[in-house]
């Protein structure tokens, strides 16, 4: 599909329109209630008018990045998804909500946009690849890129969640197994965290013994501080958790294998989930060496890793790092519903990884990025400034509520009544 030039004056006119609009935020409380009544009308008219807003929003961030990024091929093919995204959303702008055929059309469409975004995140990475390459570049335009890149895949997350909760409850895609029956949409309202460890261990196993061909145990223990004696339960995505834990998995399994390739017995790594009054944590203890304090930082930093990047000739070998992308990518799945990711090492020792997740479903709310006029400053600011997704987010939220937050009321829909 390629624009004429009425049309891209059409969309751009639409696009300016759109990202006025603040995006309204959902807690999983609020997807669960909406998907258990199941109206596939009422999700019609708020994605039609939402999707528009969190595409805009971050479609105006994507043209305020540096010119010589933008003019990078694989970001102008990323600009050109979106831009054809957001044009087909349009199309059901005032399309009759009662029509079964309206909402058919509709859900086959999301089926397509998704599919088209399936590989964004590996295509803007090789934007940033294909600068590096070219150009040099400053620390100005890699604080820039970094601060874009996080909000950027933020909203993809965002986007991505409300697509697959309308395919999944109204379209022909689910499938019936065990787990699933129970499911709405993709949360799980008793999602059971060992069991989302064990998968993550068992399948970074399985590729930690086909590069190093050994592996470290794994030992697991859970403590239920609220609710005593019964496992520990949580409303949530599980392929979101899963996401995280697998890439926490990976780091530490080839930081114990790399850590003692002179003894044949390999420290196991520990995992303790813990339910407390406000958050669940998941915490990860390992004894692969640990990390200088110099360095933590930077794993959150998009293209760094500890790994040497893999060559060309190793694409279908599937390492376990070298990328760079897995730990910023899972700490923006675990800050999307208002958790976070810490890293606490001793270098010489180990490292604890803790994923914190909100025990209360009405208190996990969507953190997401907002477009204004003061946005621009972030991508023109010679000194860093501290955001939402910095590591000092969890400060600035309270300082900074229309951060993560949109405003008391959103022209374009109120959220209550919508979903």
């Amino acid at each position: 599909m390629r624009f004429t030039l009425r049309r891209c004056a059409s969309v751009s006119k639409m696009l300016d329109f759109y990202s006025q609009f603040n995006p309204s935020p959902l807690s999983i409380k609020q997807f669960i209630d909406f998907g258990l009544s199941a109206s596939e009308e009422k999700s019609f008219m708020f994605l039609r008018k939402e999707l528009p807003v969190r595409l805009a929003n971050i479609m105006k961030e994507i043209h305020l990045l540096p010119d010589n990024l933008l003019r990078m091929p694989s970001v102008g093919l990323v600009n050109e998804w979106y831009a054809m995204s957001f044009d087909e959303i349009l199309e059901f702008e005032k399309a009759d909500s009662n029509s079964t055929d309206t909402l058919d059309k509709f859900c086959k469409a999301l089926v397509k946009i998704r599919n088209r975004h399936s590989d964004v995140v590996q295509t803007m990475a090789q934007g940033v690849m294909e600068l590096k390459d070219s150009h040099d570049v400053d620390h100005q335009t890699e604080n820039s890129i970094q601060y874009f890149l996080d909000r950027f895949y933020m909203s993809r997350i965002s986007i991505r969640m409300l697509i697959n909760q309308h395919t999944l409850l109204f379209g022909d895609e689910l499938t019936r197994g065990d787990s699933s029956l129970r499911h709405i949409g993709c949360i799980d309202p008793q999602c059971d965290l060992i069991g989302v460890v064990k998968d993550a261990y068992e399948n970074a196993r399985f590729l930690c013994e086909q590069y190093y061909l050994s592996s470290p145990e794994l030992k697991v223990t859970e403590h239920n501080e609220y609710e005593k004696g019964e496992p520990v339960r949580i409303i949530y995505v599980p392929s979101h958790l899963y996401h995280m834990l697998f890439e926490l998995f990976k780091n530490s399994m080839r930081a114990t294998v790399e850590h003692h390739t002179d003894t044949d017995v390999l420290p196991p790594i520990e995992v303790s989930v813990v339910r407390g009054k406000e958050d669940i944590c998941v915490k990860m203890s390992d004894k692969g060496g640990g990390i200088p304090r110099s360095v933590t930082d930077m794993l959150f930093h998009y293209m760094y890793s500890t790994a040497p990047q893999p060559s060309k000739s190793d694409a279908h070998t599937v390492p376990l790092a070298g990328y760079g992308y897995g730990l910023p990518i899972s700490r923006l799945y675990a800050r999307y519903f208002h958790g976070d990711i810490m890293l606490l090492s001793c270098d010489g020792l180990g490292t604890d990884a803790i994923i914190y997740l909100k025990a209360l479903s009405n208190e996990a709310n969507e953190l997401l990025p907002i477009f204004n006029k003061t946005s621009s400053k972030f991508y023109r600011a010679t000194i860093p400034t501290g955001d939402w997704s910095s590591t000092q987010s969890a400060c600035m939220e309270h300082r900074h509520p229309t951060i993560s937050q949109s405003k008391t009321s959103s022209k374009h829909v109120p959220v209550s009544k919508s979903l």
